[in-house]
């Protein structure tokens, strides 16, 4: 498995500024979509927006730690999940509780980004799946992951209804 299994979507962009603007997309394409679409998947098998929401909100929980974990310890072991026997949970939650969740931790994870020494970016973690990489390489799979997501739930707000 790939360092970061999103670079792809990231490309040359800076994951920083990828990351800053996501709550505010999220925001835009969950009013295109709107309530009475949010908990109907496209297809079989797919989530719905509100589980790519509510995924997106404990994703960011867990790169929280991360991001924390990195600059406390030196060379810290991260724990992996699964992402769907969390999302055992996500019918029973709230699409709009989770942007609210997300957006805060999200403005959280950047202000603490924004407060770094450069070389902070250089600091090592190891992901047992993923093996050895830089805080950086961190941001980045979070900007990936969040355009990942992004262009999903574009797609379904400019589906037919």
């Amino acid at each position: 498995m790939p360092l970061n299994p999103y670079a792809s979507q990231l490309g040359d962009r800076e994951p920083l500024g990828v990351i800053a603007a996501t709550p505010a997309r999220l925001r835009e394409l969950s009013a295109t979509i709107g309530a009475a679409r949010m908990t109907a998947p496209r297809a079989a098998g797919k989530w719905s927006p509100r589980h790519i929401l509510c995924h997106l909100a404990d994703c960011e929980i867990v790169f929280a730690f991360r991001l924390r974990q990195t600059l406390a310890e030196d060379n810290p072991v991260v724990q992996p999940f699964n992402q769907d026997r969390w999302a055992a949970a996500y019918p029973t939650q709230s699409a709009d509780d989770a942007l609210a969740a997300f957006s805060a931790l999200r403005a959280w994870n950047v202000a603490l980004v924004k407060g770094l020494a450069p070389e902070a970016r250089a600091r090592r973690v190891t992901h047992p799946e993923r093996g050895e990489m830089s805080f950086q390489t961190v941001l980045e799979t979070m900007g990936g992951h969040d355009l990942n997501h992004l262009e999903q739930l574009a797609r379904f707000a400019t589906s037919a209804a």
